[in-house]
């Protein structure tokens, strides 16, 4: 019996911010006084999406594939990590039906770059922007988010066999 397989996955990331560090979201730079601190470039919202597809296809998590112990990571485009997590699925037969996110950020504000977001990361994945969901929220100044020392981020996503 050849059943297609249907299977959900979920991530959540968080980076410290600091002044004077590039801020890089969903694959773009986003203009901001503050940047995320990480190994890499520090996208929180493209780790997310990278955790919810490796747990997805059941292939452990983003620390597992690319340690931060490891130099060659080191400040690199998380776009070429998501592309690398992008070509695993697909090695094993899996296809991106659906992402949605949520990015938990004072400052600034992620809704007038959605779009340009959307329009990146579909092209690294190769679907279709229309199949990615990137939503934003503050913290209503509660917590770490609301006193903006931090971003966070969570993803869901839908992949079939």
């Amino acid at each position: 019996m050849n059943s297609m397989k249907i299977r959900t996955g979920f991530g959540y990331d968080v980076h410290q911010l600091q002044p004077g560090l590039p801020f890089w979201l969903g694959g773009i730079e986003v203009p901001h006084t503050h940047g995320a601190l990480g190994h890499s470039d520090a996208d929180v919202l493209i780790h997310v999406i990278c955790d919810a597809l490796l747990g997805a296809a059941n292939l452990r998590d983003i620390g597992f594939h690319f340690p931060d112990t490891d130099p060659q990571y080191k400040g690199i485009d998380s776009k070429r990590l998501l592309k690398e997590v992008v070509r695993l699925l697909t090695e094993r037969g899996y296809t991106i039906s659906n992402i949605d996110s949520t990015v938990c950020l004072e400052a600034p504000k992620v809704n007038p770059h959605i779009a340009e977001m959307q329009r990146v990361l579909a092209e690294v994945m190769g679907i279709d922007a229309d199949d990615i969901s990137i939503k934003a929220t503050t913290t209503e100044k509660l917590g770490f988010v609301g006193r903006r020392e931090g971003v966070a981020a969570y993803a869901s996503v839908l992949i079939t066999k």
